[in-house]
């Protein structure tokens, strides 16, 4: 049995959390869930991705860096549990 979450569905409110889903699937899900935040004028998105240190968070700051639609980010405090996050703002486009 593995300690991996089952990736889950939920619809986007004020924040993004991955932690839902699965590390593989960050490279396309961060990509296409900024791109669903700012159709829904959400420019402050937070994803959850660990304890701060690691692979999947050095995936996310990879994809926050290179995409253009990713103003700034920054390591965010732990949340409960101690889940390290990180916040990214979003430039509002055209």
């Amino acid at each position: 049995m593995s300690d991996e979450p089952e990736p889950v569905e939920f619809s986007i409110s004020d924040e993004l959390d991955l932690h839902t889903f699965r590390p593989a699937d960050v490279g396309e899900l961060v990509p296409d869930y900024i791109g669903l935040c700012l159709e829904k004028k959400i420019l402050r998105v937070r994803i959850i991705h660990g304890k701060g240190i690691g692979t999947l968070r050095e995936t996310v700051h990879a994809l926050l860096k290179k995409d253009p639609r990713v103003q700034t980010f920054r390591l965010g405090d732990a949340t409960e549990g101690g889940w390290g996050a990180t916040v990214a703002w979003l430039n509002e486009g055209p």
